[in-house]
């Protein structure tokens, strides 16, 4: 059982080196990252050449305690990480899957973003 685990996470690890070879995030345009587990999901918005992060939401903040990773509460995630975005003046950002397939819970984060009007 946990090899099959680990093999899961060295490959998506690998997928995750791959990409970030050509995304980078700078102060105009952010780098978007999510990180998904079983029970949680997070967000932050990097500023690659400061090395800091920018803005970031989870799902274990107060507020959004109830959510749990799926699909439906990804999207309403998304959008107040957009709503979050707009007040600090970012309308534009780099997304980044973190070598997660673009489907399910990561691509309705991506939506509900889009819709709280973050283009990317």
């Amino acid at each position: 059982m946990h090899k099959k685990r680990n093999e899961k996470d060295r490959k998506r690890l690998k997928r995750k080196i791959h990409i970030r070879k050509r995304l980078h995030g700078t102060a105009d345009r952010p780098r978007m990252t999510v990180f998904r587990s079983n029970k949680n999901l997070f967000v932050q918005v990097i500023d690659d050449e400061q090395g800091k992060t920018l803005a970031s939401i989870s799902t274990l903040e107060k507020e959004f305690s109830s959510m749990k990773a799926t699909v439906k509460d990804a999207e309403k995630l998304g959008e107040a990480m957009g709503k979050r975005l707009v007040e600090n003046k970012i309308n534009t950002v780099v997304f980044d899957r973190n070598g997660y397939l673009y489907h399910g819970v990561v691509k309705s984060l991506a939506d509900g973003a889009r819709k709280a009007g973050i283009v990317f």
